[in-house]
């Protein structure tokens, strides 16, 4: 992408109501533009990284065995009012009445709807086990909406749900989908953190929420270092036994429930002991028959007898993850993405356009690491040195290469990491060589 044919309203000055390093540096970075309390606009920068979240928690639920579905934004209030919800849920559901005096909801959830339609279509245990998901908007009337993306009143959301005959089974399904929560942080660059947590409205007995350690994070945690330094489990039988996966993790888990309480914590040996604040992104629930058993959603068993099915919900803040990765990876002078999710891999400074010797490198460039999927944001814009590295800082992209009159005379150009700082010479073969391996990794 040509810079001067992109979108990309940079701010100067920091906006007054961004508190928060990830608030900041998404409108500064021309990424989100507020439209009302909590309710944002997702320019093409932030909607480029949006979506690439957004894959990487598609290729997880598909290799855990989900398969994925639509369900509309606008549900029925006799849904929820079949499982009591509709009058319990709190102000934070938005209710709304069609133009034939209906009542309706902007979903802040899909639990109820979900366990319709699987009641409408499944009635037997050799149909299960069964787990269905949604990448939905989702709308929650926060009191207080703050923070950006982080609290917002609209997020995109991804909610699995599963649906087994035995609790046994339901467990299964359950530490499944643990272990794909723990494949899709470590792929987006994030260490995080599995933490017992209360089930809430959701309801249900098991339940844990992911947390990325940020000095922003809404809640504190308490931990065992050696959480830290685990590696996610990789590439999974997910036909087999799936304990072992997590038991080493478990063992560690010493956050009591909405990780307020550090009663356990106490209890671990004082050189590893943990505390720091944290950003939830991820919550998983098993909550049994809390739907189906209200709605009738049943299914003949094995031993000829009906059975509510057994259920468990899974959800990602995938609008979330946006905010939390920055607040997790930035420095003063802007976003440090991961290349997973950068918006562009690569950035091209070209210091003197309109000239032919650096405009062919450029070129040269931009078409090699396009062509090697790296995905290239070429800035051909007039602007002058300094605000093209201070753009080139601020937008976070992991390399960025300057190509000036002085350096194409010595036949190099100049490769900064992000990340890093660090600064190398190559020729333009060498540079393009140096990020295609790099990419590859």
């Amino acid at each position: 992408m040509r810079l001067s044919q992109y979108f990309l309203p940079v701010l100067k000055e920091t906006p007054a109501e961004a508190t928060i390093a990830s608030h900041r540096y998404m409108l500064r970075a021309g990424m989100v533009r507020q439209q009302s309390a909590g309710i944002y606009a997702w320019l093409p920068l932030g909607f480029r990284v949006l979506r690439k979240i957004e894959q990487i928690v598609r290729e997880e639920q598909d290799k855990a065995g989900a398969v994925e579905m639509l369900m509309p934004t606008i549900q029925s209030a006799e849904l929820w009012r079949e499982t009591g919800r509709y009058d319990a849920y709190g102000p934070e559901m938005l209710r709304i009445k069609d133009r034939s005096d209906r009542d309706m909801l902007y979903g802040p959830t899909n639990e109820d709807m979900i366990t319709d339609i699987f009641r409408s279509y499944v009635r037997s245990y050799k149909m299960l086990p069964k787990m269905l998901y949604h990448i939905q908007w989702k709308f929650r009337d926060e009191r207080r909406p703050r923070f950006g993306v982080m609290r917002g009143r609209e997020f995109l959301m991804k909610d699995t749900y599963s649906f087994d005959v035995t609790k046994e089974d339901a467990v299964k399904s359950y530490y499944k989908m643990f272990v794909a929560y723990l494949n899709t942080f470590d792929r987006l660059g994030l260490k995080a953190i599995p933490v017992k947590a209360d089930t809430g409205p959701i309801g249900g007995d098991l339940s844990h929420e992911f947390v990325i350690l940020a000095d922003t994070g809404e809640s504190e945690v308490f931990c065992h270092k050696d959480l830290l330094d685990m590696n996610a489990p990789g590439n999974v039988d997910f036909a087999g036994d799936l304990s072992a996966h997590v038991d080493s993790r478990t063992s560690l888990y010493a956050a009591a429930d909405e990780m307020h309480d550090a009663t356990a914590f106490a209890a671990l040996p004082e050189d590893k002991q943990m505390s720091a604040r944290g950003i939830e992104v991820g919550h998983i629930f098993y909550f049994g028959d809390k739907y189906s058993a209200p709605m009738n959603a049943n299914v003949m068993g094995p031993d000829g007898k009906e059975h509510a099915v057994q259920m468990g919900s899974y959800g990602i803040g995938v609008s979330r993850l946006v905010g939390g990765i920055i607040e997790a990876s930035h420095d003063e002078d802007g976003i440090i993405w991961p290349k997973s999710v950068a918006p562009f891999g690569v950035g091209i400074i070209n210091l003197k356009t309109d000239n032919e010797d650096t405009d062919k490198v450029c070129e040269t460039l931009y078409a090699a690491l396009a062509k090697a999927g790296i995905d290239p944001l070429y800035d051909d814009s007039n602007d002058r040195g300094g605000v093209k590295f201070s753009r080139m800082d601020l937008i976070g992209l992991p390399y960025a290469i300057t190509v000036g009159p002085r350096g194409v005379a010595e036949g190099v150009v100049e490769i900064k990491t992000r990340a890093t700082g660090e600064r190398q010479k190559l020729s333009p073969e060498a540079a393009i060589k140096f990020l295609t391996a790099e990419f590859a990794a």
